[in-house]
């Protein structure tokens, strides 16, 4: 339990539904919906919208979609995959014709076609009690009205200056006489407002078809991109099912690739091959975190892509005989050298919400822009800021995310869920980029293994492996007590140049009836229930 003479944020704790995202707005959003008689999903796309307009660098309609749906705690759960497909006519080939030799994050060739408002749309449709006008009035009413800048929107604001200040779009919208605004600043994004309105009037179509498309394909074709009006009206995503592991009695439920859910199942499959203690700082325990979490990252960059090109990776990823090979390589006395080469990984952002709802339907909802502020690339006349998802494609011929026509890349955003019993007991997710998968096996083992309540285990301090090599960041109080047992183990062990992820959860106690709730202080946001 907490020590409660460290301040830190106290367990949020209802009986009717509850919300928890990473901004204030969009928590209070998800609240309001529920009590005018919406459910979780009418909830949790209100929720997102929100988000588009007052945490625009994480996640917004130019960005892609993951969802989970426990329909009344059912393990039946349905999962959405709302990831775009890169243009029909783009090709390996056609990018080495232009000269192109890597995919840069202000290239129109990172931009796949944004999926998030296709998969709105279909999970209101299917899911939802209330129209696509009615959840975007709040969004709407915000990015036309006005809203002010949280603490940690004005930093991420503010560490992406130069980016926004290269496209005259992005920098008449975010930044005020080309600099950064101070917390509290007021903001609006007029455009944007349009955009959504003409969403909520049209549906899907409205963004995917006509002059909301017509903007946002000019002006990526007017950069070199290949996208056509055609890649945009047939935009769709789709229903998956989806993969899961057991840990510590626990059914951990991930959606399957093309995103890196099937990592946080390896981790976890390695991890359950040892006995940890309930000590989160634990210096063995961390070890061994860091090592499952190198090896399986190792095998995500050689294994998981779109699954129309790496089918069987899910299987062998999943396989006992892996997580018995990798746990058997793993040492506690020294780092584990060498690893199989990887990308290069990087804390990015995005924004995850979780929503149960009277009924117990239950919501693991995520909408990331990739990159903070994404590309940079704003269409001029529509206001809509494009994720730089792209950039995880190979350019690697023969490799399972070589970019190719029509793929999907390979995903690091992720909703997870938890079931036990034959009823799901908690959605959660864990932001960060690449960080994810790791985020989501540490929170877990917090709870499991260390039996610490859910936002003990979500304030706890985090650290992550850096690619190639034995490097750790680390955050402070990591740091200062293990820091150098780890660094005696081969590990080099230095600061994190920014807060490690975010998390929010929220925990249905079915004997009791009520739901419990917690939201990282790494963000803006909280958990809330009524």
């Amino acid at each position: 339990m907490r020590n409660f003479e460290d301040p830190g944020r106290s367990l949020a704790v209802a009986r009717h539904g509850m919300a928890a995202t990473s901004h204030p707005a969009s928590t209070l959003t998800a609240i309001e919906i529920l009590k005018a008689g919406g459910n979780a999903i009418d909830a949790a796309v209100a929720a997102v919208a929100v988000q588009s307009v007052v945490e625009a660098g994480s996640t917004g309609v130019g960005g892609d979609c993951f969802a989970m749906i426990a329909v009344e705690g059912s393990t039946d759960i349905r999962a959405y995959n709302g990831s775009g497909l890169t243009p029909v006519a783009l090709s390996r080939d056609a990018l080495r014709a232009d000269g192109v030799t890597a995919i840069e994050r202000s290239s129109p060739h990172a931009v796949t076609v944004p999926g998030a408002v296709d998969a709105w749309w279909r999970l209101l449709s299917d899911f939802g009690r209330m129209s696509m006008s009615e959840v975007l009035q709040p969004a709407i009413a915000m990015s036309r009205d006005g809203y002010a800048l949280t603490p940690r929107v004005a930093a991420d604001l503010g560490m992406q200056r130069d980016l926004l200040a290269a496209d005259p779009t992005t920098r008449a919208t975010f930044l005020v006489a080309g600099e950064a605004p101070a917390i509290g600043s007021v903001q609006r994004q007029p455009l944007l407002a349009d955009t959504l309105d003409a969403i909520a009037r049209g549906g899907r179509d409205a963004f995917y078809r006509g002059a909301i498309a017509e903007d946002m394909v000019d002006y990526l074709r007017g950069f070199g991109g290949y996208h056509s009006l055609d890649d945009f009206a047939s935009a769709a995503g789709d229903y998956v099912t989806p993969i899961s592991t057991t840990y510590r009695g626990r059914t951990i439920y991930e959606c399957p690739p093309n995103g890196q859910g099937v990592v946080a199942l390896l981790i976890l499959n390695i991890l359950s091959r040892f006995s940890l203690s309930n000590d989160p700082f634990d210096p063995d325990d961390l070890h061994l975190l860091l090592e499952a979490t190198r090896l399986a990252y190792a095998a995500r960059d050689a294994m998981v892509a779109d699954p129309s090109v790496s089918d069987g990776a899910v299987e062998r990823m999943l396989s006992s005989t892996l997580a018995d090979r990798l746990a058997r390589s793993i040492s506690l006395d020294r780092v584990t050298e060498p690893l199989p080469s990887f990308d290069t990984v990087e804390h990015k952002d995005t924004v995850y919400v979780c929503v149960v709802d009277r009924d117990r339907n239950a919501v693991s909802f995520i909408n990331s822009i990739f990159s903070s502020y994404g590309s940079g690339l704003m269409a001029p006349r529509s206001g809509v800021l494009f994720h730089n998802r792209g950039q995880s494609f190979s350019l690697a011929a023969g490799h399972p995310n070589e970019i190719a026509a029509r793929k999907r890349p390979m995903h690091t955003i992720i909703p997870g869920m938890v079931a036990e019993g034959g009823r799901v007991v908690m959605p959660f997710g864990v932001m960060g980029g690449h960080y994810q998968a790791m985020g989501h096996a540490h929170l877990l083992s917090r709870l499991y293994d260390c039996g610490v309540d859910l936002q003990t285990a979500i304030d706890l301090p985090r650290l992550f492996p850096l690619p190639a090599t034995a490097t750790v960041e680390a955050e402070e109080a990591i740091r200062t007590s293990i820091g150098s047992e780890l660094e005696r183990r081969g590990f080099k062990v230095q600061p994190s140049l920014r807060a490690i992820g975010g998390a929010q959860a929220i925990r249905i106690d079915w004997e009791r009836g009520i739901l419990i709730g917690g939201s990282d202080a790494r963000k803006d946001g909280m958990a809330l229930g009524y």
